[in-house]
């Protein structure tokens, strides 16, 4: 049976005319979900007990068991989640002042290889359902008892690599009827690419667009994203500069600084002449260390340095907080598990 969480809302509409049904019932049984955030349809009172019957029969509400759940000294908390399947991926959320993030996995595993990922080597299984997607918000509402603000797709597996389904999720995430978190709250991440920029740009979504950059020479972006010998760097600021003429959005880059490798005064310079011209922010990234990764963080007398001449030169850039590394949470530390790798 299908999960009902896979449909939006004129999908349901849909639906529920061919069980023959209203279709104002689509609309019930979107507020009992994503409002309400019920877990069974026996909870869905304003309809009858014939149609909740059918929908018994026809459909599973999808409700992801949290295997694990660890909490920071920061605050910050990361869910492990039985994807109902035999596998498991992690979710994480965060506690800012502008209220609740929450970062998303989007597949479980990894085809794009980041060297500086713990998901670098372990194998792909799947794509994640838009349903899937969708229940990593609802399961940790359901738990913290709160609704989550921002929407980061920055957890396990390339976003773009299972287009369809993260934009059919964003589309019941932004739905008013839905989770109603605005497009302007929901920010996307791909290592580079570039089709789906330009696919994306089309879209003409209100959603932010990260670029995983972290180097600015094809030599190096290569050695650290193996992406990069498939669209090189030229390929992806041309595409990036489609997405910003047609949008007229700012980019976010994002920069990982590894010691010794890509944090320097010429890699500034380098990147300064990159982006010289977009509309963009450039959000500099402390490198986490991951079992069996070659690189290590950067100095903090480098990484303030490495911003400060990015903003003398016209280019904003900021330095992000670093949440939840001692619960392996933070950027690039998290990795997709089976059931019995939970501990």
């Amino acid at each position: 049976m299908k999960s009902i969480k896979e449909y939006n809302l004129d999908e349901l509409q849909e639906e529920l005319v061919a069980l023959g049904e209203k279709k104002y019932r689509a609309e019930q049984i979107f507020k009992w979900l994503y409002v309400d955030k019920v877990k069974e349809f026996d909870e869905m009172t304003n309809l009858s007990i014939e149609l909740r019957e059918k929908l018994k029969q026809e459909y599973t509400m999808c409700n992801f068991k949290i295997l694990k759940k660890q909490e920071s000294s920061d605050g910050t908390k990361k869910y492990l989640f039985d994807v109902l399947d035999g596998n498991a991926i992690e979710t994480v959320l965060m506690e800012y002042h502008h209220g609740k993030t929450i970062c998303v996995s989007s597949q479980i595993g990894c085809k794009m290889g980041c060297k500086f990922c713990a998901s670098t080597g372990i194998k792909f299984i799947r794509s994640l359902t838009c349903g899937e997607i969708v229940e990593q918000i609802l399961a940790v509402e359901q738990d913290i008892g709160d609704k989550i603000s921002n929407i980061v797709f920055m957890g396990i597996g390339e976003p773009f690599d299972n287009y369809d389904n993260v934009m059919k999720a964003i589309k019941i995430i932004n739905n008013q009827k839905g989770l109603n978190i605005g497009a302007r709250h929901i920010s996307i991440s791909t290592s580079g690419l570039v089709p789906m920029i330009y696919k994306f740009a089309d879209e003409e979504l209100q959603c932010t667009l990260s670029i995983s950059l972290h180097a600015t020479t094809d030599e190096k972006r290569s050695k650290m994203m193996p992406i990069n010998n498939r669209y090189n760097i030229e390929e992806l600021m041309e595409a990036c500069r489609y997405y910003i003429k047609k949008t007229n959005k700012r980019i976010s880059f994002e920069y990982a600084l590894a010691k010794d490798n890509n944090d320097n005064l010429e890699d500034a310079k380098e990147l300064v002449k990159l982006l010289k011209g977009m509309l963009c922010h450039v959000n500099l990234i402390p490198i986490n260390k991951i079992e069996n990764g070659e690189y290590v963080k950067s100095t903090n007398e480098n990484i303030i340095k490495f911003r400060d001449y990015l903003n003398e030169k016209g280019i904003v850039a900021t330095i992000r907080r670093e949440l939840g590394s001692d619960i392996d949470a933070a950027c690039g530390q998290l990795r997709r598990k089976n059931l019995n790798e939970k501990n």
